[in-house]
């Protein structure tokens, strides 16, 4: 037989012996939908009255959007942190898996990196913010984004050790 056979024989038994070697996680990272108080760009008195407010009848359509844009795309987690909009923007696509998000505090965004990391499979969904998905992104080693505090279309696709991808998802 042929050397060419044999190295391809050695190449499938690695592969059938060490198959998590081969599976490649993937981070997908999105900031919340828009808020129902109209977000920053809201009155003091409006963000003071409160501090978590739902999703507006846009940002609803947007999680829908983000649904139906993931549903086929093999997310195994959903993070998310205790605030209403970044709960409710993973819901219907949460809904569709039959997955529970997990609730990760908003300031403890290094304990959501390392669970992360220590996820060796599957593909993983953040909902975040503004000013967490960016973080998140570049401890994760991604470079430098910013997300302006009047979009709500990012769509970060972060394989591990690999390249950023940046996309806008619109209704």
């Amino acid at each position: 037989m042929s050397r060419r056979f044999w190295w391809s024989l050695v190449l499938v038994l690695a592969g059938l012996m060490f198959p998590t070697v081969a599976s490649a996680q993937t981070v997908i990272l999105v900031r919340h939908a828009e808020r129902a108080d109209g977000g920053a760009a809201a009155t003091g008195a409006a963000m003071q009255g409160n501090p978590d407010p739902e999703l507006s009848a846009a940002g609803k359509a947007r999680a829908q959007t983000l649904a139906a844009m993931l549903k086929d795309a093999g997310i195994t987690s959903i993070y998310v942190t205790q605030y209403i909009r970044t709960r409710d923007t993973a819901k219907p696509l949460a809904d569709a898996l039959g997955l529970t998000p997990e609730v990760v505090n908003s300031r403890e965004m290094d304990v959501l990196v390392a669970k992360i990391k220590a996820q060796k499979s599957g593909h993983v969904l953040v909902v975040g913010h503004s000013n967490s998905v960016p973080a998140i992104i570049k401890a994760l080693g991604g470079p430098d984004v910013t997300i302006a505090d009047d979009e709500y279309d990012n769509l970060f696709i972060l394989p591990m050790g690999g390249t950023l991808t940046r996309l806008h998802f619109r209704q």
